[in-house]
């Protein structure tokens, strides 16, 4: 194997140093937490501030690269909170061509199909490297080994994690908000493009270098909410428009029509109920996958039966949640982001619905990780295998076309459930061994396809507490055998040697590396 390489305790070989910073291997679910101090806050100024409070910048994007003096190698980050509707992305690191800028490390919280254009900007040597979970074609590209740096996958939790420690230095970050004051203050909630929270560029405010906001709606002062504080804003950027809501609605965020998947969410859901997870006071998350919509749909159904209310749904807030809130079958929505405008409306409009953070959700070395607190999860998978170690990055063919985001945070939950159809694109997703280890087997109690539910043997509970149930309980390997049967079985990818992409566990230490497919 190259020399680079290390065995890490899952028995993936993962690289030693990436882009030039040592990288610690995976050391088991046990949690591993790298030794040295976080990263301080930069020292802020208000000397070069104007004494009226008015940080907006006349001369656009271009002013602003100019004003934060980037150079060759410089890091710049985005958020995604208008998913595949972003525009600001595309149109900075344009201007950053235009400037002659080379080298750039962008390290954005996600990226979208809406980013293709940049691989031309990579092609070109504006953009360097990417730090972020990748969906679509930017993925596809960087499997292909087309990236000249190594990429690095990290969930929403491990990347507060990377900047707050210093092993992520961002030099510009630039906040799409969707209404802006001209001191700085910001939020996603007003104006007429609206996106929801903004908590995912929490901690680019706060750790940043230099940080602007750019919004298509200057209110007066002050912005309230303040989601971004102008304590943390240098510069004001006014845009034509800051993203488009109409996208942040993207690929399988619609609740299912397939009768298969409804088969896969109704089975879920009845699972829930009958090992007493839907009870009164629980709590869940739920996603918004198509078929995890489906669930929210059945989980409803359920507690209006059952005469029970959720305290609170942890949340990347849709209407299915929203609905749920104003029904009274929860006490509480805690979002993390928006994926709907009725999620969006439900976050500005009721005092209940509430905005979290990664930091609050998903951060391993705070003391406020929520996430063990949630009764339940019910999430999606690319790959499953025999061990129910789950992949969520790559397909069974080796493409990287898919971001980690809350996922990995979730299974720390006292049920984690994977809804996955048995196979794919004439092929079993039910495999001997995952392509992309995202999610060791002891952390993922039940997977539940169309074809029956498998529960994780360590989960003897949940065993007890479904048996003599009309639930179809099968072991996994009998439900892998028979989709290999009737689907085939995936030819493994044709991998080389080369690690175009590392993928971070949830404590900062690498759990898997992505190989280049030929």
């Amino acid at each position: 194997m190259p020399s680079n390489l290390t065995p890490n305790a899952a028995g993936r070989l993962v690289p030693t140093e990436v882009n030039g910073i040592p990288m610690i291997p995976y050391r088991g679910v046990d949690g591993h937490r790298p030794e040295g101090r976080l990263a301080s806050p930069p020292i802020r100024s208000a000397v070069d501030y104007p004494s009226d409070g008015d940080k907006r910048l006349k001369g656009g994007l271009r002013e602003l690269l100019e004003r934060a003096d980037l150079g060759d190698g410089a890091c710049i980050s985005t958020h995604h909170h208008y998913r595949n509707g972003d525009l600001l992305a595309n149109a900075l690191f344009a201007a950053a061509a235009d400037l002659g800028l080379r080298d750039l490390v962008w390290c954005p919280s996600s990226v979208f199909p809406c980013h293709a254009p940049l691989i031309e900007l990579c092609q070109r040597g504006v953009i360097q490297r990417i730090e972020a979970g990748l969906n679509g074609p930017v993925g596809d590209w960087v499997s292909r080994g087309g990236m000249a740096g190594t990429g690095v996958w990290r969930s929403h939790g491990a990347r507060p994690l990377a900047i707050r420690s210093g092993e992520v230095r961002i030099d510009l970050a630039v906040i799409a908000a969707s209404a802006a004051d001209p001191f700085g203050n910001a939020n996603g909630l007003l104006g007429r493009n609206p996106c929801g929270p903004l908590g995912f560029s929490r901690i680019d405010a706060r750790h940043a270098e230099r940080v602007a906001v750019a919004t298509d709606h200057t209110v007066p002062f002050p912005c309230l909410p303040a989601d971004i504080r102008a304590k943390n804003v240098d510069w004001v950027v006014e845009v034509d428009r800051a993203g488009d809501p109409d996208d942040i609605v993207f690929g399988t965020t619609r609740v299912t029509t397939d009768p298969a998947r409804v088969h896969i969410a109704e089975l879920a859901a009845r699972f829930a109920r009958a090992a007493g997870l839907i009870r009164d006071g629980w709590s869940f998350q739920a996603g918004a996958s198509s078929i995890a919509l489906a669930i929210t749909d059945f989980l409803a159904r359920a507690m209006r039966e059952d005469g029970v209310r959720a305290r609170f749904i942890q949340a990347g807030s849709t209407r299915q949640t929203a609905d749920l809130l104003r029904e009274g079958l929860t006490d509480h929505i805690l979002e993390g982001q928006s994926f709907d405008a009725d999620g969006i409306a439900s976050l500005r409009d009721d005092p209940r619905h509430v905005q979290t953070t990664p930091f609050d959700s998903y951060d391993f070395h705070g003391k406020g990780d929520f996430m063990r607190l949630v009764d339940a999860v019910f999430l999606g998978a690319t790959e499953v295998d025999r061990e129910f170690n789950a992949n969520v990055v790559t397909h069974t063919d080796g493409r990287a076309v898919h971001g980690l985001g809350g996922w990995p945070h979730c299974l720390t939950a006292g049920c984690t459930i994977l809804t996955v159809p048995s196979a794919r694109r004439r092929g079993a997703v039910l495999v001997d061994r995952v392509t992309t280890l995202c999610g060791p087997g002891e952390l993922v109690d039940v997977v539940v396809t169309e074809r029956g539910i498998a529960v994780n043997p360590r989960r003897q509970d949940l065993l007890d507490a479904v048996r003599g149930s009309d639930l179809p309980i099968r072991p996994l390997d009998d439900l892998r055998a028979e989709a290999e049967a009737e689907a085939g079985v995936h030819p493994r990818p044709d991998l080389g040697d080369e690690v175009v992409a590392v993928v971070k566990w949830v404590d900062g230490t690498v759990i898997d590396s992505i190989r280049r497919v030929r």
